[in-house]
Formats: C-alpha cells, structure tokens, sequence
C-alpha cells in the first residue's frame, strides 16, 4: 500500500513528540565534535610548525659559527660577546646560517601541513591570486601597496626616531654581511615567513577563534618575533606591526597566501636594493655650517 505522506513515522507514532524529538537526536550528523577536533589538531600543527621555526633560528646558525669559535679559541683568540659583536667573520656565518635554518623550517612546515606529501602543499596553503583580479592587476596591487608601506614606514621612522638596531650593526659590519642579508630578506624570509604566519597559523586560529581574532593572534605573533632585534628602535617596531598587520589583513580578506608573499617580497626586495646601493650613496662628510651666534658675530665684524 502506497502513500503520499513523507513522514518516516507510522501513522501511530507521527504524533507523539518525545518519539520524533528521539528519532532525529539520533539521526543527528556526528561530524561536529571530528570537524572540531581537526580544527584545534590544525592549530597544534600549526604552532609546532612556527616553534620549530624560532628553534631552527636560535640553533641552526650555531652549525656554522661553532667551528670558528673553535678555531678562535685554539688559535688564542679572544670569544667574548663584544668581541665577537665586532668580528666581521662571525657576523657573516651567523647570518649565512639563517639559510639552512630557514630550509629547514621549510620543510618541517612541508611535513606538518601535507602529512609528509599526502596533500599538495600549495594548494593547502593556498597559494594563488584572488580568482576575481586577473594576475598582473594583482602584482600592480601589491607592488603599489609594498611601496605605500614603505613611504608610511619611513615617515614614521622619520618621526618617531630611534638608534640603531642589532641589523643594523651586523649589515654594517662588512658588504659580506651585507650581501647574505639581501639573501636572506628577498629569497627565503618572505616565503617562509608567510608560510609559517599567514599560510598554516592564520587559517587554523580563524577556523577556531574566527577572523577578528586571527588576525589581531597572527599578527602580533609576527611583530613579537621581531621586538628584540628591533627593541633600540621604536620607530622600526611601529613599521613592522604595521607591515605584520597588513599581510594577515590582505591574506585574511583575499583568501589566498600569494598576494601576502608578493607585498613582502618587494618590500624586502625595495630595502634590499637600497641597502646594496647605501655605501655607493653615502654623502662626503663637509664641514658643518657656522652656527648661528658665529655667523651673526661675523656679520657684526663686517658692518
């Protein structure tokens, strides 16, 4: 006997609640508590990934610098930290050994977020320009905001002031110190930098604390990072949360990691370049001119 009635229930029991209310508790979907437990598993991997970043940078860069340390030592030379802050050798290889350590956290992200390669990485991170802006209008994008970000961050520096910072004294200290952080700051930071903060932390923490909080996490995260090694310069701190600010906001609105890591690129790569040209650019040192009570006195002689 057919009928047209869509209920499940026999007609005996289609009225009585507490069976219907019975019937679809246990007909509710169970994917819930597994979609949240993949969302905080999400963002356990995600800060291992970023701790494993901080780890590699401490650690990493003692491969290269440990052996001269030896030599310094058994050549007779003195290893004091204001000694060594002065050696142009071991600023170099603590530099240069930012590079193995940002391989490395490369792959440690790699393994994390693809399970060791069950997933594409890139396509997880996703890595690709917003679908709605063909991709040249989006390097035009992103190198006008990357320009803007500089302008504003050298009009803050400008006003807000501050000494030198730890970078400062290292890129200083030799053009080969130089040269290896133009590497570093245009070929790996970039990338592993966004990878870390804006591709594996930013859509973990959104999908359990939702975007607001995401960015105001990630981005903090990314400013803290670097307070130390900019703490003699307040100025260079406002300009980095607000680069660190507008990555995760670009990253958060677009819904894609690439525009992310194209801004960063030319902003690093924009400092990169001027940071290469700055010794050829160096004005000559001239005698300052007299000061006022000087020149007013030589006017007075004069009349």
């Amino acid at each position: 006997m057919s009928t047209n009635d869509p209920s499940p229930f026999p007609s005996s029991v289609a009225n009585d609640p507490a069976i219907v209310a019975e019937h679809f508790q246990t007909q509710q979907p169970t994917q819930e508590p597994n979609q949240t437990n993949q969302a905080w598993w999400g963002v356990l991997k995600a800060f291992m990934a970023w701790a494993l970043s901080i780890v590699c940078l401490l650690f990493i860069p003692l491969i290269l610098v440990v052996p001269y340390l030896v030599y310094l030592t058994m050549s007779g030379g003195e290893a004091s930290a204001a000694i060594l802050m002065k050696d142009k050798t071991f600023i170099f290889l603590s530099i240069l050994g930012v590079i193995p350590a940002h391989l490395l956290t490369l792959f440690a992200a790699w393994a994390l977020q693809t399970n060791f390669g069950k997933t594409p990485f890139f396509q997880s991170l996703r890595m690709s320009w917003p679908p709605s802006i063909s991709p040249w209008w989006s390097v035009v994008i992103c190198g006008v905001a990357a320009v803007m970000l500089l302008a504003i961050g050298a009009l803050v520096t400008s006003i807000v002031g501050g000494g030198k910072t730890d970078l400062d004294v290292l890129i200083e200290s030799s053009f080969q110190a130089r040269l290896a952080t133009v590497v570093l700051a245009v070929f790996t930071a970039p990338l592993v930098e966004e990878i870390i903060y804006r591709g594996m932390l930013y859509p973990t923490i959104q999908r359990v604390l939702g975007m607001g909080w995401a960015v105001v996490v990630v981005s903090a995260m990314f400013a803290g990072v670097h307070v130390y090694q900019y703490r003699t310069n307040i100025g260079v701190i406002v300009v980095i949360t607000m680069l660190s600010l507008t990555l995760t906001l670009v990253r958060a609105l677009t819904d894609r990691l690439l525009p992310a890591v194209v801004i960063h690129l030319i902003f690093n790569g924009i400092q990169s370049f001027i940071l290469l040209l700055y010794p050829f650019l160096e004005k000559p040192k001239v005698t300052p001119p007299p000061t006022v009570p000087a020149l007013t006195e030589f006017i007075r002689h004069l009349i």
